[in-house]
């Protein structure tokens, strides 16, 4: 692929977002790198757009990469949008794509800008990779980019699969099909994903469990982990469905939500406490209803995800536009066979950090939670950093003394890069 990159910073080449694709262009050689400085050429720009309409007309994939400044892309960013917009060219047959990187404060809000403009321009959007600021400086970082842009490859040719072992993974389906299964039309797109899918696949009807009723908040499971309620709930969670590989939830919207009965299954699954138990599982969504109205509900099902620790492998529905069952079907069995673990955005990080503070204080009443947070060095205090915080305080002295600013020159902006400038040097 020609692979273009918009480098939106403000900083150029002293970006850290940059190094991600700079990161990337030595370790796939087969494509083409291109690069084009919009941040900090956007005054040039603005005078002669032509460079960068020939740069974008040349690209089979266009790659916004930029820092996410208060909650959105830089201005620098903002207006090279504006003038691909004022342009008056049809980018309707480009792919794009983003990279940022930010400490995950509201990365969502910039993505989904980013998103938004394409769509208005017509051209269809990956979805992006958001990155700490440091997650390419380590193994877990660099694999996590990795797997990020195969996957990008995989969307623009995705290929099907199929199941030379039909057992290697076994999936399972968590339905309400509505009293007497009157949701006859959830019930085919079932039916039909399941005839589609390569691998084993159950079916559950949450409408045929005997609930004898709603969590009551008792807080009877913090300590013990056992529900209060006799219908065995808690164990059949544990041992029938967590027990599968993938999980997908199938749904006709009702009262903007996902229903009465997945509300008495999603508040029931508290026997769990905060424990994200199912950390790995790829999730997906089959949907009876226009769901792209449905904002919130799109941001509850994308927070249930992230949260979690979950791989949302996308929502089809019965919209017009919306992704295939197929396409739902190979995602799932990509991420299955590729162990997708992609990091968490603003909700998935923003969300944990709540409940880390939370269960710390209540560790004396919640102590499964406790044990769990421990175990899986979600305690990741910053306080605990002291090596960082001792850095931030010499970097930020040497920021304060004007007369050594002055002789240090840019030699400060290569320093903050040198880590990742030699990530990039040593890729083989």
């Amino acid at each position: 692929m020609k692979i273009l990159i918009i480098n939106g910073s403000p900083k150029g080449k002293y970006s850290t977002t940059l190094h991600s694709c700079l990161f990337l262009e030595k370790k796939y050689p087969e494509h083409s790198f291109s690069y084009l400085n919009a941040g900090v050429k956007i005054k040039s720009l603005e005078k002669d757009f032509s460079p960068a309409l020939e740069a974008i007309s040349s690209a089979d994939l266009i790659v916004f990469s930029y820092p996410v400044y208060t909650f959105l892309a830089p201005s620098q960013l903002h207006r090279f949008i504006e003038l691909m917009k004022e342009s008056g060219v049809d980018f309707s047959s480009k792919i794009a794509t983003q990279i940022t990187t930010s400490k995950h404060f509201y990365d969502i809000t910039a993505h989904r800008f980013v998103t938004d403009n394409c769509a208005d321009m017509g051209i269809r959007t990956l979805e992006g990779f958001s990155a700490d600021m440091d997650d390419i400086l380590t193994e877990k970082g660099r694999k996590q980019v990795c797997d990020w842009f195969e996957m990008t490859q995989w969307r623009i040719s995705p290929a099907g699969v199929t199941a030379k072992d039909k057992s290697a993974f076994k999936a399972v389906i968590v339905a309400d099909f509505g009293p007497d299964g009157q949701y006859k039309q959830l019930k085919a797109m079932v039916d039909s994903f399941v005839s589609i899918f390569p691998f084993e696949c159950d079916v559950i009807d949450i409408q045929d469990f005997p609930f004898q009723g709603g969590c009551i908040s008792c807080f009877n499971c913090a300590s013990t982990g056992k529900c209060f309620y006799k219908d065995g709930f808690d164990d059949y969670l544990r041992n029938v469905i967590h027990k599968h590989d993938a999980i997908l939830y199938a749904f006709k919207i009702k009262d903007h939500s996902m229903g009465t009965r997945f509300k008495i299954y999603d508040d029931r699954q508290f026997c769990n406490g905060h424990r994200t138990v199912t950390m790995g599982t790829p999730f997906g969504y089959i949907v009876d209803g226009d769901y792209s109205k449905e904002e919130n509900l799109r941001m509850l099902l994308e927070a249930r995800a992230q949260v979690g620790g979950n791989f949302l492998a996308g929502v089809a529905t019965t919209e017009a536009g919306s992704i295939s069952l197929t396409e739902l079907s190979n995602t799932v069995c990509y991420a299955l066979e590729h162990k997708i673990a992609p990091p968490q955005n603003f909700l998935g990080v923003g969300g944990m950090k709540i409940f880390r503070d939370l269960i710390y204080q209540m560790r004396g009443m919640m102590r499964a939670d406790h044990k769990f947070f421990k175990s899986h060095g979600q305690y990741d205090f910053p306080q605990k950093k002291w090596k960082t915080s001792l850095l931030m305080y010499l970097v930020g002295w040497m920021m304060g003394n004007r007369s050594l600013k002055a002789k240090m020159g840019n030699k400060l902006n290569e320093g903050m890069i040198s880590a990742y400038k030699k990530v990039v040097d040593e890729v083989e």
